[in-house]
């Protein structure tokens, strides 16, 4: 196989995953507090097919990992009293997660049987003191802009809502929870609001989404017309220096 050949396979394969990038992002439009999510490319020099001394390597296209967008999504109006939203970039809700903090941006939150304040598959919604824990008998909720929680008029817990200077540190897992894959710490994030009643939807546009589809299928018919191009390149000039003079 013909140097150009392996390029564009190497193309083929992150084309194929910027497809699956896509439409992903086009399946979570209305998942709350989904950020939309993009292929970082790179360039690999290797050697080429063939040995030819001096001359240069050639450059592999490189999957450099998933990209994300943290910014702001808009606020959707749900008047359900665990309903919890945060107003301003780069912060997010501490949950429990196993031994350690997940991290998330969906704030749909429940109660359990104990009255513990959960996330909808049941990991535990962390404040400033741990656990967070209500009690129903006390009457409704409320929350302050600062995540302050008050029942009957007393403070009963702080929603723990933090931020990290370096957002790529965080790592997503399939279940939608971002988690630490650093030693670096999170820090309190006074600058935001908590917003009740409210949740923030997902910052993917459908319509950008659509396009980009579109965009890389074309992209990887090229391709694969080019590959085919040069195959048959390599086919006819076999072919003819094969043929007696």
């Amino acid at each position: 196989m013909e140097n150009a050949a392996y390029i564009g396979l190497s193309r083929q394969v992150t084309l194929r995953r910027e497809l699956d990038i896509a439409a992903n992002n086009i399946a979570n439009a209305d998942t709350t507090g989904f950020k939309v999510e993009q292929l970082m490319l790179g360039t690999q020099v290797e050697a080429k097919a063939r040995n030819e001394g001096v001359r240069p390597g050639v450059s592999f296209v490189l999957d450099n990992g998933v990209g994300r967008d943290f910014g702001q999504a808009a606020l959707k109006q749900t008047n359900r009293p665990l309903d919890f939203a945060i107003e301003g970039e780069g912060a997010f809700f501490a949950v429990q997660d196993g031994a350690g903090e997940a991290y998330t941006r969906n704030g749909a939150f429940t109660l359990d049987p104990e009255g513990r304040l959960t996330t909808q598959d049941g990991k535990p919604v962390l404040g400033d003191g741990g656990e967070i824990m209500l009690d129903p008998q006390l009457g409704a909720v409320s929350v302050a802009q600062d995540g302050t929680i008050s029942q009957d008029g007393q403070p009963v817990g702080r929603l723990s809502v933090v931020r990290f200077d370096l957002l790529s540190v965080l790592e997503k897992g399939g279940d939608g929870l971002y988690r630490n894959t650093s030693n670096v710490q999170p820090v309190d994030a006074p600058e935001v609001q908590v917003r009740q009643g409210m949740l923030e939807g997902s910052n993917v546009n459908p319509l950008l989404e659509i396009t980009n589809l579109i965009e890389i299928s074309r992209a990887y018919e090229r391709v694969t017309k080019m590959i085919s191009d040069a195959n048959d390149l390599s086919k006819r000039a076999v072919e003819r220096l094969g043929k007696p003079n």
